[in-house]
């Protein structure tokens, strides 16, 4: 069984037209994963500025016995944005008697290359790819495991993706895609230095910009639409007030886009929002996931930069 795929296309026109023709244009940031994207993504993980990807590593070095006690025996394990599953493979070692890794991913070229790797690396595991949009409803596959548990894995800071109301209703689409007694590990970045934030999304080597400029790219390719990725520029801050890093791009000059044969006007200086990425305290986080979740457990890295965090369904 190759996968499963729940991707529709015919919405992504929809949504790229709808999102550019608001007073303050903007872009899913799901948008940016291609196979390109992901690779440039998987890129970004191993920057020294991108802290969260070392963080989230110590955590699962120093504390991944405590992590599959958690967890516990013979699991269903559903990973949500697998991208290259690296982060996963902590726990694919770790966890006694798991049968069957479910990785979710946008990308199916990407996924279906990490997974070929992974089946030869752990054989006694069925791993049943999905690729789909899991910010959308999705169906998981039929297996012989699904009378187990089921532990979601949404490790990075992709919560953060969302803002809280759509965050609190992901859960509940996540809740209900899954059995009655799922539980989730999350990563979740935490709130520290403006300055340390703003680096993280703003490398030196330009990838993060070339990482947000790839969506333009995506576009193009699949909506016959001609973006001149040079006339955007990447801009990355944090907005205090929101509690959230923003990502945008800049149009230099006033130009004309065309796509799927529309017409997108932009003003020199006007900006497509490409992503926003929440930070939160543990307060927080716990008073987001307090309608459907409750935290259980949560584990930091050294200087209490990021969490992952495990929640159990009320």
């Amino acid at each position: 069984m190759e996968g499963v795929s729940s991707v529709d296309d015919s919405l992504m026109q929809e949504e790229v037209l709808e999102g550019l023709s608001k007073p303050q244009k903007r872009l899913p940031s799901k948008f940016f994963y291609d196979e390109r994207g992901s690779d440039l993504f998987e890129q970004i993980t191993l920057l020294d500025e991108y802290y969260l990807t070392d963080c989230e590593k110590e955590i699962l070095q120093n504390d991944i016995s405590e992590i599959a006690d958690c967890i516990g025996l013979g699991v269903m394990l559903i990973e949500l944005g697998s991208g290259s599953s690296y982060k996963t493979r902590f726990l694919l070692e770790e966890l006694s008697g798991l049968s069957t890794y479910i990785p979710v991913d946008i990308s199916e070229e990407f996924l279906l290359k990490t997974v070929n790797g992974l089946r030869l690396e752990y054989p006694k595991i069925s791993i049943i790819p999905v690729f789909a949009d899991y910010t959308s409803h999705f169906e998981l596959p039929i297996s012989g495991s699904n009378n187990q548990k089921q532990v979601v894995f949404f490790p990075g800071s992709t919560i953060g993706n969302f803002n809280p109301t759509e965050a609190k209703a992901f859960l509940k689409n996540i809740a209900e895609i899954t059995g009655k007694d799922s539980e989730m590990l999350i990563g979740v970045d935490l709130k520290k230095d403006v300055e340390v934030l703003e680096a993280a999304y703003n490398d030196p080597q330009g990838i993060t910009a070339r990482f947000n400029k790839n969506m333009l790219m995506h576009i193009n390719d699949e909506l016959d639409a001609n973006f001149d990725i040079e006339l955007f520029d990447h801009h990355a801050f944090y907005n205090q007030e929101a509690g959230r890093i923003e990502m945008h791009l800049v149009s230099s000059q006033k130009q004309t886009v065309t796509i799927s044969n529309q017409k997108i006007r932009f003003e020199k200086g006007e900006s497509i929002h490409t992503e926003n990425s929440y930070k939160y305290s543990l307060q927080e986080f716990e008073e987001l996931v307090g309608g459907r979740y409750s935290v259980e457990k949560v584990w930091t890295d050294e200087r209490d930069y990021f969490s992952l965090q495990y929640l159990v369904k009320k």
